[in-house]
């Protein structure tokens, strides 16, 4: 049986992330994917880095964190990880208030600029004038977040790492604590094992008898090949809805629809959201669904046809152009911080990330930190047990 300090299971970017920092701190690690090209929630994400979201004293010191990482973190991993500071727009609806819309965001890190709707196209061309009342703008940073998930794998195996092809079928566990993971070709041991498997960690744990208020919803993209297309702007709703889907699902009083087979526990939404990467591809949508089965499956074709007429009403050029139907498990927590500690002796969680670019970084980096016996009064507030079932 191979021996770890640490087990990671989960290669996205809070597994490659976290197990990156753990052997950076010295330990010895184990990095389990059960793909070698997973699409999961990194793979069709918009890379972007919301740092002007802090909100709270937490979060304006994490989003702080996360820029000055994010601004030299290719330099650190020895890899591009295609960093850029860029234009946000956030559309307001053509029958909806501006002003009213504009005031739920003074409270920010960065307070956005509000816009007209003339001012707005000249930003981005491509924008339908008449679909919006508004646009706030703001700054935003972005990452590929393929790019950025290969950079940490590279510097992790530099440093030692493990990385393993291989599905976690179980965790290996005594009375009194966990002690591995069970694949289905071998046993690895370890003193602890960190759950970074998004939108599957639930299942897992729950197989292993373990509950923990951590959810998942199915988000559908369509992304497209290179195009000679340009979008001068990331764009997104300024009310966007999965927040408020999530917080809903997530409520303690839905838990226990979680556990019913098949069932869906909130209506899905359409959150508008379009974004270009560097070589000219676009990623488009999205749809969030919370089935509770992680492996349902929903018509590809009626949820593409959705999100191209909700793209085309705002951005009319991207409503026919080619691209395919995508989707993955996005994984979230009932109060939009993520759970980030022990859930059992040596089980840790490591998931739940809503605003994944922005906050994982220096999550990750703090958590490796802490693991080796320095203290950070900010685990504290991460901890999974501030929503005890």
């Amino acid at each position: 049986m191979k021996t770890f300090d640490w087990i990671v299971v989960g290669a996205g970017l809070a597994g490659s992330a976290l197990s990156y920092e753990l052997a950076k701190a010295g330990f010895r690690v184990l990095l389990l994917e059960q793909s070698a090209a997973p699409p999961n929630g990194t793979r069709y994400s918009y890379g972007g880095i919301a740092y002007w979201s802090g909100l709270t004293d937490l979060t304006r010191q994490l989003c702080q964190e996360s820029l000055e990482i994010h601004r030299h973190l290719s330099a650190e991993l020895e890899s591009e990880t295609e960093f850029r500071e860029m234009n946000l727009l956030l559309t307001i609806d053509a029958d909806r208030d501006p002003e009213s819309i504009a005031r739920e965001y003074e409270n920010f890190m960065v307070p956005p600029t509000c816009l007209s709707p003339e001012m707005a196209v000249e930003i981005e061309p491509l924008l339908n004038v008449k679909a919006i009342a508004a646009a706030l703008l703001l700054p935003h940073g972005h990452v590929s977040p393929e790019a950025t998930v290969a950079a940490y794998n590279q510097a992790f195996l530099r440093l030692g790492g493990v990385v393993e092809i291989a599905q976690v079928m179980g965790l290996m566990q005594t009375e009194d604590r966990v002690r591995g993971v069970m694949t289905l070709i071998e046993h690895y041991e370890a003193a602890n094992v960190a759950i970074c498997a998004g939108g599957l960690s639930r299942a897992l744990l729950r197989q292993a008898g373990i509950s923990a208020r951590l959810y998942f919803t199915q988000a559908e993209i369509v992304e497209t090949p290179p195009l000679e297309i340009r979008l001068q702007t990331l764009v997104m709703p300024a009310e966007l809805k999965r927040f408020a889907m999530e917080a809903k699902a997530g409520s303690a009083s839905n838990e226990v629809s979680w556990d019913q087979p098949g069932y869906e526990v909130t209506a899905p939404i359409l959150d508008v959201g379009i974004i270009q990467f560097q070589d000219g591809r676009l990623r488009m949508g999205q749809v969030s669904r919370t089935l509770t089965d992680p492996y349902a499956q929903v018509n590809a074709v009626e949820s593409e046809a959705e999100i191209r007429r909700a793209v085309g009403h705002v951005l009319p050029a991207l409503e026919h152009l080619p691209g395919q139907w995508c989707s993955c498990l996005v994984s979230f927590s009932g109060d939009r911080l993520p759970l980030v500690g022990a859930i059992a002796e040596g089980l840790h969680l490591f998931s739940g990330f809503s605003n994944p670019f922005a906050l994982l970084p220096p999550i990750a980096r703090r958590f490796a930190q802490f693991a080796t016996g320095q203290p950070d009064p900010l685990m504290a507030q991460l901890s999974p047990n501030r929503l005890m079932l």
